[in-house]
């Protein structure tokens, strides 16, 4: 017994005190990523809220700044990797070192795939598949120092299938596999990796999507809620309450899921 005490006791040595950790949060400016971002300030992380304009991120860490927080804003193109190392390079001279990741960038170009062009795939694997794999490839180095790490990226429901979404179903459901991968790679670091698959959530990018349509935004939420077994649609707290929970020392157990936050069960 003393032995197995030892052990954990010498384990939690290696943890930073929360106070101490930093988080990179992608696609930060808005929507869930913003969330994201301010809900782990409130936890206690120093956060870096990453997105392609920093002068975007300026609400978002004003945000967490005026509620006593320490955010910085980093502008970077997730697909390009001389920007990503950059980025993560300067997160950790002005903050310190990274042990959270939230892989949330991404965009849209939905399209049949009759009519889809090559450009408009090429744009969403990249954001989504290519600039996980280089954030993460960046910052599990200063995870696997630390001995201590979480990564959370943002799949879809949209990986099951979704019609004119070809090339967001590809990515989010490459996702998934790559988050399963890494919790076997690097769970011996005690770095976790699991994956967050949304629903219907109300952001800037469910709004296109109802413009594109041609449904007044309301509307096409009313119609969603009506799918959802909880009768509404979600928000973008929502998925930040889960990222809270799966970075957290209570999650250190739970590596490679993927756990769908849509109101009602999923595949």
């Amino acid at each position: 017994m003393l032995a197995a005490n030892s052990a954990v006791q010498l384990k939690e040595e290696h943890v930073p005190e929360t106070s101490q950790r930093v988080a990179i949060v992608t696609g930060a400016a808005r929507g869930i990523g913003a969330a994201t971002a301010v809900r782990l300030a409130a936890d206690g992380f120093a956060v870096a809220v990453l997105d392609l304009d920093e002068a975007a991120t300026k609400q978002t860490v004003d945000a967490i700044v005026e509620a006593g927080g320490r955010a910085i804003g980093v502008g970077a193109d997730v697909s390009d990797a001389d920007q990503v190392q950059a980025a993560v390079d300067r997160v950790a001279a002005e903050l310190g070192a990274p042990t959270v990741l939230v892989n949330n960038a991404g965009v849209t170009k939905d399209n049949l795939i009759f009519k889809m062009s090559e450009g408009d795939w090429d744009t969403v694997i990249n954001v989504h598949l290519r600039g996980s794999f280089l954030m993460t490839k960046a910052v599990q180095k200063h995870m696997t120092e630390a001995r201590w790490g979480r990564i959370v990226n943002l799949s879809s429901t949209s990986a099951l299938g979704n019609r004119g979404q070809v090339n967001y179903s590809a990515a989010k459901a490459g996702l998934q596999g790559f988050t399963k991968t890494l919790a076997i790679e690097l769970g011996k670091f005690n770095v976790t990796a699991n994956a967050i698959a949304p629903g219907f959530i109300a952001t800037d990018m469910t709004a296109a999507t109802a413009e594109r349509l041609g449904v007044g935004f309301e509307d096409f939420k009313t119609m969603a809620a009506q799918q959802i077994p909880v009768n509404r649609v979600g928000v973008p707290e929502d998925i930040a309450h889960t990222v809270s929970f799966l970075v957290s020392d209570g999650a250190g157990f739970v590596s490679g899921q993927v756990i769908y936050v849509a109101g009602g069960p999923r595949d």
